[in-house]
């Protein structure tokens, strides 16, 4: 592990060390499985270390448009892997797989390599980037849970929002309107929030860092297909996710990932 994995490392120990975990287990799990954390990562930390590294990837941005649907870019996991590992280091952190896994009562892993949107960026650069309510919904065989971390927000307008308890017909629906700004964090189980992205404001950019956790790696060759073309049409175009699927073979065997150790309920 290089110095700068080692310092993210210890800022994730020291940023889940700070928490409250009884309280954020508590909202987690009273929000249908969705908590916000206004600041997790120190900003200095973000600015410091990931930023330089957005700037670089800059030029690697593949942009896409679905009518009425969403607009905005995008960086593949792929890409991270061999322009800016320092994602990569994070996304892998033992001590954030840990934190994760006790929050939702399960083990969980990262995916596997051959998934495009492991872990990816978000790019809203130009007047109208958005994307539409939507849920991260998980073609693996166990849950999938999604983590959004705020890099760059400078925009008035641009918020993530949040609708709790959409599909729950006991509960009136809640809606939250994030700003998420260096070091913020959403962490949510993907098929049970519906969210969305609203327009970004001329002159303005905001840019999000994603992360998917599963708690099986194993998906049918079907889905895996399926998967693969979305994340080419709707996100990192056909080069890219081609060219990931051909240079990484999937997991089959869940036993050969390294889970980190189980998790205790509070």
């Amino acid at each position: 592990m290089n110095d700068t994995a080692n310092l993210l490392s210890e800022e994730i120990s020291h940023a889940v060390q700070a928490l409250d975990f009884e309280r954020t287990y508590r909202t987690y799990w009273e929000q249908h499985e969705c908590v916000f954390f206004e600041q997790f990562l120190p900003s200095a930390v973000v600015e410091h270390h990931l930023l330089p590294e957005v700037e670089r990837l800059r030029a690697e941005v593949h942009r896409n448009y679905i009518p009425q649907h969403k607009q905005g870019g995008s960086v593949s996991s792929y890409t991270l892997a061999e322009k800016a590992p320092i994602f990569l280091d994070l996304y892998r952190s033992p001590a954030f797989i840990a934190f994760i896994s006790r929050l939702v009562g399960a083990m969980v892993m990262p995916c596997p390599d051959n998934d495009s949107h492991a872990c990816a960026l978000y790019f809203y650069t130009e007047p109208g980037d958005h994307i539409g309510f939507h849920y991260d919904t998980s073609s693996y065989k166990g849950a999938r849970y999604t983590i959004l971390m705020g890099l760059v927000q400078h925009s008035t307008e641009c918020r993530l929002i949040a609708q709790l308890y959409k599909a729950d017909p006991t509960r009136q629906m809640q809606e939250l309107r994030l700003v998420t700004p260096p070091g913020a964090m959403l962490i949510f189980n993907g098929n049970k929030l519906w969210h969305a992205i609203t327009p970004l404001e001329e002159g303005a950019e905001r840019i999000v860092l994603t992360m998917e956790y599963v708690t099986n790696p194993e998906m049918s060759p079907f889905h895996r297909v399926v998967s693969n073309m979305k994340d080419a049409i709707a996100y990192f175009g056909f080069s890219a996710v081609l060219r990931g699927a051909l240079s990484r073979r999937p997991v089959k065997d869940p036993e050969r990932v390294s889970r980190p150790p189980r998790p205790s309920r509070v």
